[in-house]
């Protein structure tokens, strides 16, 4: 039966469920799928995807590449499994005094933690639905944090989506500050309040006549915050799609929609 699921499955994602007997020749007990795949993510951690190759992890490891290949058959394989360890994050346990916006506010975190912690996580492509396991863990714990709303399933898979998506492109944006910012910017690049008296001059309102009022009042480039209640941008966006989600419920609720 395992032979025939593993089969029907993409080799990397075989690999992932334990579905591919290890090899029998080459080096037994010194190497491992989780050592394979270990060593690639210190590699991506601290360099970049592009740095990591099939010879590097086995120089890293102290082997041939062509041991690597008895365990992990391509690097598009190796790929596979670096991005379903970057998804085995801790599943907190079910608390019922938590509501569902405050535990899919976990879960959002959680997620953007994981782009942050493994920076190259994002630079790999999506190619199709989800189907290794860690990555299904963290589809079935969002899942969790929405099971008791009146939401069909595929209402129910729509939010997941809709978080997961959010999340990652905030994710991807907090890594690439961090990035600037381990070479060398400072946050006022992010502010951009270095650059307020330029911008108001090269904003004017007759071409920008939106943007204008907006630098010209200082609240660009955090110049002015006197009117800011926002703690966090990302927070602030996620509030304002759970606020959508509510109002969604609402009408389901009201019958307004079915």
């Amino acid at each position: 039966m395992d032979d025939k699921i593993a089969e029907s499955l993409p080799r990397g994602v075989a690999i992932s469920w334990g579905l591919v007997k290890q090899p029998q020749r080459g080096p037994k007990r010194e190497m491992s799928i989780k050592q394979i795949v270990n060593a690639a993510m210190s590699i991506a951690d601290k360099e970049g995807l592009q740095s990591v190759s099939m010879a590097r992890v086995a120089a890293l490891l102290g082997f041939t590449p062509m041991s690597l290949y008895r365990y992990v058959p391509s690097k598009d394989d190796l790929l596979v499994l670096m991005q379903d360890a970057a998804c085995d994050i801790p599943i907190p346990p079910v608390d019922k005094n938590k509501s569902w916006r405050e535990n899919l506010h976990e879960y959002f975190r959680s997620t953007l933690k994981a782009f942050r912690d493994h920076p190259w996580f994002g630079d790999i492509p999506i190619s199709g639905v989800p189907i290794t396991p860690n990555n299904l863990k963290v589809i079935d714990w969002a899942l969790r944090c929405i099971q008791e709303l009146l939401l069909n399933d595929y209402e129910k898979m729509s939010i997941v989506l809709l978080i997961s998506s959010y999340a990652r492109s905030c994710g991807m944006i907090q890594r690439d500050m961090d990035r600037a910012i381990e070479k060398g910017a400072t946050p006022d690049a992010f502010s951009g309040r270095a650059y307020t008296s330029a911008l108001k001059l090269l904003v004017t309102k007759e071409r920008f006549p939106n943007l204008y009022p907006i630098v010209d009042s200082g609240v660009y480039t955090e110049e002015n915050t006197e009117d800011n209640n926002v703690v966090n941008d990302f927070e602030f966006g996620l509030e304002r799609i759970l606020d959508g989600i509510e109002h969604y419920l609402d009408l389901k609720e009201d019958g307004e929609i079915k």
